[in-house]
């Protein structure tokens, strides 16, 4: 949580009150005590109220004058849409890339069984191309990439510490090559570098699927909306936090309202199960947590 960085003193009482809300909310103490999963009231100065398309209302919240922006990397920079699942942030950066004009290319994977897998011939014979190429999961790039030239990326895997381009840097895509990709950085440690990537080789360390599989693909996401997971470690001035669904881990919450600057700079926008405008969501915390800390 950065709240106090660079506010005048007129702002001061605001940043505290916020920052109070944001710890309560983190320690599981609004709207009562709170170990395990509670229904909480969002301030109504935090909400957006009326949607009629939920998506692109939180899009033009969250990146106004998008189109005449686009050149501007620190608009990018300091802004974006968090979400709870990857189904959300996918349907939010399809969105999104739609608006952007310019040429779209396609990139697909070579996804394989990992050799090292025991029994990978009986394996390869049951998991498909076709299937490898329809599995989705965390920090791996999905089988087909829809990439534009001005679009924000997130990096899915360390390629240089030693410039700090990590997993998690962002960038913005300024040549689509067949092998290559050529982009810029917006990452405080080195904006505006020129960047290169290539395809490399990524093993998900998902431990619900019956076998290692490995996908050799562009490592990198479209970062429009990112989930809130992969929002760790970022710092914005600008916020969305898109809740079709609730929350589902412990301090989820927390670290997506935490991301902000500021109270102004936070819009949040939650729908329940009929798609309807709420203003109620799940806070999940887990008391527990904190008794194995101390």
């Amino acid at each position: 949580m950065r709240l106090l960085n660079d506010s005048s003193a007129q702002d001061l009482d605001e940043l505290r009150s916020f920052s109070q809300w944001i710890l309560d909310v983190g320690n599981g103490t609004v709207g009562g005590d709170n170990d395990g999963n509670q229904e909480i009231e969002i301030p109504d100065d935090l909400l957006i109220k009326e949607a009629a398309d939920p998506i692109k209302e939180i899009v033009n919240t969250t990146y106004p004058s998008f189109l005449d922006n686009l050149d501007n990397i620190k608009y990018f920079q300091d802004r974006a849409i968090l979400c709870p699942t990857l189904e959300n942030v996918e349907a939010i950066n399809n969105f999104m890339l739609s608006l952007l004009p310019g040429e779209e290319v396609t990139y697909l994977s070579s996804d394989s069984i990992c050799k090292s897998d025991t029994n990978v011939q009986s394996l390869e014979d049951v998991y498909t191309p076709d299937i490898l190429n329809s599995i989705r999961c965390s920090g791996v790039p999905n089988h087909l990439l829809k990439l534009k030239v001005g679009a924000p990326i997130m990096l899915l895997r360390n390629l240089d510490i030693s410039i700090g381009l990590c997993n998690g840097s962002r960038l913005i895509i300024t040549q689509l090559g067949k092998h290559v990709l050529e982009a810029r950085s917006i990452s405080d440690s080195n904006v505006g570098q020129k960047i290169f990537i290539p395809r490399t080789v990524l093993t998900p360390s998902d431990s619900s699927l019956p076998f290692r599989f490995q996908r050799r693909q562009f490592p990198i996401s479209l970062c429009f909306a990112m989930t809130i997971n992969k929002s760790q470690g970022q710092s914005l001035s600008q916020v969305g936090l898109y809740l079709p669904k609730p929350v589902f881990t412990h301090g989820q919450l927390y670290v997506a309202i935490s991301r902000v600057k500021s109270k102004k700079g936070l819009k949040i926008i939650i729908c329940d199960r009929d798609g309807n405008i709420n203003n109620k969501t799940t806070n999940v915390v887990f008391k527990e947590v904190f008794r194995n800390l101390m």
